[in-house]
């Protein structure tokens, strides 16, 4: 499994470690990856997903699951979120039609 996040895209970062002889040796920096589930209000359903701790603190921000991906672009989030995406719109204007 690869280690990003499935709604924003981060991922694993490479740098040094720098010793106090200024001696470097590459690192990795992992994404802060947690194993959530969230609810989505127009599929009345629950999605487990594999997000940063910072997509978390941004899906409660913008008021939940279904608002976080009608503004998120599509580049950015793995193909499952991207499927869920298109259902969530899909129920919506289904809804509103």
């Amino acid at each position: 499994m690869a280690r990003r996040c499935e709604l924003t895209g981060k991922a694993v970062l490479t740098g040094n470690n720098v010793s106090h002889a200024n001696n470097r040796t590459r690192r990795r920096f992992l994404p802060n990856l947690v194993a959530v589930t969230l609810i989505s209000d127009a599929l009345k359903q629950n999605v487990r997903l594999r997000i940063s701790a910072a997509a978390l603190r941004s899906v409660e921000h913008r008021g939940g699951l279904d608002a976080f991906l009608a503004k998120a672009s599509d580049c950015e989030l793995s193909p499952r979120a991207r499927l869920l995406k298109r259902q969530i719109a899909r129920t919506q204007t289904a809804v509103a039609a």
